[in-house]
């Protein structure tokens, strides 16, 4: 039974997706725009929210990080790089399972919505 209890306790822990997970794959997408990392985070912000109550924002070095998580089941689901350049910002948005879009079009419209 203890062994029991320990391999799913694995198997739960092994489906744990974190933000650093997320970098370390090719973003879905990855576009440029004239807006600061401020303007564009603070625009899909609200959106995201509107999706996720969860979804957060936090400052970075060289701009802002947006995260969507699934809290439910531990997992991080996207996670949106905001990032200063000399012409205004370049964005990055990583997804979980990238090819499987069922229920996140609106996640992907928003980014796309403000650029």
């Amino acid at each position: 039974m203890r062994n029991l209890v320990a391999a799913l306790a694995v198997a739960l822990l092994a489906g744990c997706t974190t933000p650093s997970d997320l970098r370390n794959t090719n973003p879905v997408f990855t576009a440029s725009t004239q807006k600061s990392p401020k303007q564009y985070a603070l625009c899909v912000l609200p959106k995201w929210q509107d999706l996720n109550a969860g979804a957060s924002m936090s400052e970075t070095e060289t701009g802002y990080r947006l995260i969507l998580a699934n809290p439910g089941v531990g997992q991080t689901d996207e996670v949106l790089e905001v990032s200063r350049t000399q012409n205004g910002s370049i964005v990055k948005h990583f997804q979980r399972i990238a090819w499987q879009q069922l229920g996140r079009g609106a996640v992907s419209d928003a980014v796309r919505s403000c650029i």
